[in-house]
């Protein structure tokens, strides 16, 4: 298993792409770059982070079979893939925000984002991009971010915590292929704000309470209002509001 380790790249993502392409890169392989110019997040958001301070890095998963399940399960097993590293080093009180985020005391610590290739035969080949806030500890405009040292006061190294992720990985892609239904179980008792009243935003601006109730099969937010009717959100619909 390749690790490449950059100075500065555009985009992760973008560059593991190219290799794929080109056939040059193996089944998790991974990159981690120093600075990111062009990161990405969720819907072609800009992922900014400062250079030198955290983890911006891609893995390349090969050849995924669903085997009639929906392509959102790969994207909760990479979710839970996180979390459970930043349990296992003990960083308090994390969650899952839909669709992409990781919490961590309400505060944002991690964001993911998936490229699919999808074959013909419904298998398909993810690209999944991770940037969590490693050592940075001044987020300018940026109220709602942290980072690990913030959280606990110790530095974090960056490629030992790619590995720890990789493995994590590899582990839940195995279990989605058992039993799917067990990593949607940790996943809702993960998820932030489930079953809690907040205040959401629709695209449109409008503003209103509502309860996460679950998020659905294929990757739909489930919220349910105050006169108990439920709508669903996909991804970029709807923002919660802190």
């Amino acid at each position: 298993m390749p690790l490449i380790k950059l100075d500065a790249i555009d985009s992760t993502n973008d560059f593991l792409k190219q290799l794929f392409k080109e056939s040059a890169a193996e089944d998790y392989a991974i990159v981690i770059a120093n600075e990111q110019t062009k990161g990405k997040g969720q819907m072609g958001a800009k992922w900014i982070s400062e250079p030198g301070k955290n983890l911006t890095m891609s893995i390349l998963v090969k050849d995924i079979q669903l085997n009639n399940q929906n392509i959102y399960d790969f994207n909760i097993a990479v979710a839970l893939s996180v979390l459970k590293v930043l349990n296992n080093i003990q960083i308090p009180n994390v969650a899952i925000k839909w669709p992409n985020d990781i919490m961590s005391d309400s505060k944002k610590v991690a964001g993911i984002l998936i490229e699919n290739i999808v074959k013909p035969d419904g298998s398909f080949t993810a690209i999944v991009g991770v940037g969590l806030n490693l050592n940075q500890t001044i987020f300018e405009n940026l109220p709602q971010a942290t980072s690990l040292k913030c959280i606990t006061g110790k530095t974090y190294e960056s490629e030992y915590l790619a590995l720890l992720l990789k493995d994590s990985l590899l582990e839940n892609r195995e279990t989605l292929n058992i039993n799917s239904d067990l990593l949607w179980s940790d996943y809702h008792e993960n998820l932030y704000k489930k079953d809690y009243p907040s205040p959401f935003e629709d695209k449109n601006g409008n503003r209103f309470m509502g309860i996460i109730k679950k998020v659905t099969r294929d990757g739909k937010l489930e919220v349910m209002l105050e006169d108990d009717s439920i709508l669903f959100f996909e991804v970029k619909e709807v923002k919660m509001l802190y």
